[in-house]
């Protein structure tokens, strides 16, 4: 995770929720009163954003001190305490609900990537994300999905073509787009085209594709597509695939599954702060 990306990122965040000040905390709490939390898992899962504690609190009080007692990845149970912190209370309050927003999301990204990784149980096939991220989020997401096992597909636009079944049509045959893009991009660039039958398959592989997806395909026709395309090029299902049916699919030679709902579904992992009183300064 980019941590200047990050520390511009909750700094927008945090001035998006404290505007001009936290009124509530600031008007109960002197700056001198200092006390310590915990964040406690009130959900089983996987954890993942553990560096957002540290890094948001830096930015509302350097002063403020925070112990982490899991890593991104870890599995953490019910009762379990995963970081503490102390400092001025004001300001542990005022940044409790981004850090929770956040973190209690990429958990929950981390854990459904974590079942679906064990409910496919096949390790020669990965797991992977797709661009179905909440606008503004996708670094996190995206670092979430890896935290709970997963794989990264393309960040954007920018960094893979990926050739689509409008693309085809409004270009008219997944030869001519494939051709199209290659005079115009650098070799460092992967192309991958969407397909939907066998002659789709064999014209992307004739095309010179580097990455063949497998569009709303059943595992029969993922295994039998598969033998359709050589080595050197990597196939990909996705589509209709759900964590309940995931398991079909083992076996079945493909070498990606993307999955949307890892992001755009994923339920939020429980997680509370808990404020234990501290000390008053006289002044």
């Amino acid at each position: 995770m980019n941590l200047l990306k990050l520390r511009k990122m909750l700094q927008e965040f945090l001035l998006e929720d404290i505007g001009e000040q936290d009124v509530t905390s600031q008007s109960i709490f002197p700056l001198e009163q200092t006390s310590q939390g915990v964040f406690i898992a009130k959900d089983s899962g996987i954890i993942s954003g553990l560096t957002i504690i540290k890094e948001a609190y830096q930015l509302l009080d350097p002063s403020i001190k925070v112990e982490q007692r899991f890593s991104d990845g870890d599995l953490v149970s019910v009762g379990d305490t995963i970081a503490t912190v102390s400092g001025p209370t004001a300001h542990l309050l005022t940044g409790e609900r981004v850090i929770l927003n956040l973190v209690q999301r990429m958990s929950g990204i981390a854990t459904v990537t974590h079942k679906c990784v064990e409910a496919l149980n096949d390790p020669s096939i990965h797991i992977c994300d797709t661009r179905k991220t909440i606008p503004g989020l996708r670094m996190l997401d995206k670092y979430a999905v890896v935290s709970g096992g997963g794989r990264n597909h393309r960040f954007g636009l920018y960094d893979g073509v990926m050739i689509k079944d409008n693309h085809i049509a409004y270009c008219g045959s997944i030869t001519k787009a494939v051709q199209a893009v290659r005079e115009r991009i650098g070799h460092m660039v992967k192309i991958e085209v969407e397909t939907e039958n066998a002659e789709e398959v064999l014209e992307a592989v004739n095309a010179g594709a580097d990455v063949i997806m497998f569009d709303n395909r059943s595992p029969e026709e993922v295994k039998e597509f598969t033998q359709f395309v050589p080595k050197g090029i990597i196939t990909e299902a996705s589509g209709g695939i759900t964590l309940d049916n995931l398991a079909t699919y083992s076996g079945t030679g493909v070498q990606y599954i993307s999955l949307g709902f890892l992001t755009h579904s994923a339920k939020a992992l429980d997680i509370s702060l808990q404020v234990k009183e501290g000390n008053k300064k006289s002044y």
